[in-house]
Parts: structure tokens; sequence; C-alpha cells
């Protein structure tokens, strides 16, 4: 969805709804407050999928409920204080993605309920009890990131059979990246290869680390992150320049031109997180609520990309993709 089409489903309703009624409605109305971890322009298909679904649902913005959008732009340092203003709304609900936005919501309310959309591993972030069971206030969407990090080695191997060296990126003030890094290195090392992990904590490390893999990776494993998704155009330009092949863990990163991703439909699971919201809206509590992981996992390859790069993409590979952007 554009983001023309994003601001239009939004604000258009609204728009059209008489001044008096909407007044007469805010008091009534239920409010979810919804931390976007990126930007507008880097978030914005994955916040209209969710305020589609629960249009869907009955959930009219602006007419049976009303949303508060906070931007945080890939950053974490400024989490805390927008959770603290959700709580002084006194909103119904909130809505996060990753697990550092997700901790802070926690930290920040044990009464208020939190869904988040795309965790890695909720149960070792101490985010939740169990899946089955999650318990206290938190509930949500797992994003099986850690359990499919030596699937992407494997297709990367197949795209470059020359694979021996490997580049990792991750934005390590996340700590469900810092676990993910240590599996993909292990994963590594298990088939071979060797490793360098640039260290990354802001924006402008991300040119000095790829300063830091010329000529020490034939490819890249980039951990799916807020942060990473935000500066996904970044990343990959800079990939492309010094001719490393890139492997992500969503299909909006590959969009922006990244050779490859491989991991869950994030617009699905925001979607599916609206029905938790709904929910919960209808008096259930988080607690009670299991969270639930993906139900699809895409392969997407970009063949522009590919072509840029010097990479020969098998007919195998292509046929088992879900998406071929050509």
């Amino acid at each position: 969805m554009r983001r023309r089409e994003f601001i239009t489903l939004l604000g258009g309703t609204a728009a059209t709804w008489p001044l008096a009624a909407r007044a007469q409605q805010a008091a009534k109305q239920p409010t979810i407050g919804f931390l976007v971890s990126g930007t507008p322009s880097s978030h914005s298909q994955w916040v209209a999928a969710f305020v589609q679904r629960l249009r869907e649902l009955g959930w009219i913005e602006g007419r049976t409920v009303a949303i508060e959008y906070r931007w945080a732009e890939g950053r974490t340092e400024h989490l805390v204080d927008m959770w603290t203003e959700f709580v002084r709304l006194k909103v119904d609900a909130m809505v996060t993605s990753g697990t550092p936005a997700t901790a802070a919501a926690k930290q920040t309310t044990s009464l208020m309920p939190i869904v988040f959309v795309g965790t890695g591993d909720p149960v070792g972030a101490s985010l939740v009890a169990s899946l089955a069971r999650p318990g206290g206030n938190v509930t949500g969407l797992s994003q099986l990131v850690s359990d499919t990090s030596s699937k992407r080695l494997e297709f990367l191997r197949e795209v470059v059979p020359g694979l021996r060296r490997l580049g990792i990126m991750g934005y390590v003030n996340n700590p469900a990246v810092v676990l993910e890094i240590g599996e993909v290195q292990a994963a590594a090392r298990t088939l071979g290869f060797e490793v360098a992990i640039p260290e990354v904590r802001r924006v402008e490390d991300i040119a000095s680390a790829f300063d830091a893999l010329k000529g020490r990776a034939d490819a890249l494993y980039v951990c799916a992150d807020p942060f990473i998704n935000t500066n996904r155009i970044r990343i990959n330009t800079l990939a492309l320049g010094v001719r490393v092949p890139a492997m992500h863990g969503n299909r909006e990163c590959v969009e922006a031109g990244g050779l490859m991703s491989y991991g869950a439909n994030i617009p699905d699971l925001f979607r599916r997180a609206a029905d938790l919201v709904d929910k919960i809206l209808h008096g259930t509590k988080a607690g009670d609520i299991p969270v639930e992981q993906p139900t699809k996992l895409d392969l997407v390859i970009n063949l522009i990309t590919a072509k840029a790069l010097g990479l020969e993409v098998p007919p195998t590979l292509l046929a088992r993709a879900d998406e071929v952007i050509e």
C-alpha cells in the first residue's frame, strides 16, 4: 500500500464524520496506543494492515475506536517516555513491534494490556512466561527469527556457491538480535564459514560497518530488527556498492533492493495483531491469550539485484520462491 493510500485509510473516514458526533463518540470509544518502531514511510504498510483488519472487525478509527500513534524512528532511547505517555492517556490497549519496544512497554506498566508483533523469542526475553500461557499483561505474535537463521544460510549458499566468508550485521542494542547473531555465528562456523561481525549501535555505524567488511565478506546476513528495517535502503545501497549479496529477514528489505529474504510475512502478523486487540477490547485479558507464531514463511528473491551483482539464481531456488522481483 502506498503512503497516500495509507493516509487516506487513516484519515478519510474521520474527515467526513460530523464534528459534533465525533466529539460525542470520542468520550465513549476505546483508545489504542500504537508505538511504531520506524517512520511513516518505513512502516506504513504494516500499520495499514493492522488498521484495515480492525475495520473488518468493526473498529472504525474516529468512529468506534481511537488510535494514538507514536513513531520511534528506529531509536530506542525514548521508548519508555512514549509508553509513559500512553499510560498517562489511559489507553485500553498498547500495540508495539520488536523486543526493545515491548520490553520498554512492560517496564512502564504491569496493568495495561500489551500486544507485541514480531519479537524474536518472547519467552527467552522474559516478555511472557510461556507461549501457551503468557500470564501478566502481555501477549502477541512471535516472528520465529532464530528458528529460520540456518535456513537463510542455506539459501545464501545456493546463490553464492563459493561462499566462505560471511558478514553478520545487526542492531546490537536489541537483545533479540544479539541472540540471533550468536546463533547465526554458530551455524556459519558449522558450515566452515569465516565470520565478521561489525558492531552497529547507531545510524552512523552502518557505513563504517561496510568499510570493515570490505574484502572480508562474500555475503551478508542482516538480522531482522525495526532499526534495520528503518534503514534498509541505506544498507542495501551500501551492500550493492561493495558488491556483497545481502540476506534479510523480511520481504520489505528485498523490495528496497536486498537480494533475498526468508521469514514471516510481517503485514500478516500486524493483521493478526488486530484480532488480539479485538479480543482485549471485548474483555479478554492479554495474559490469557496464547502467543501466536507465523503461519507462513516467505522466500523472496530480487532478480534485479542478483543481476547487478552478477549472480545466477538456480532455477530450483526460483521455483521455491514465494515471490520473485524482476
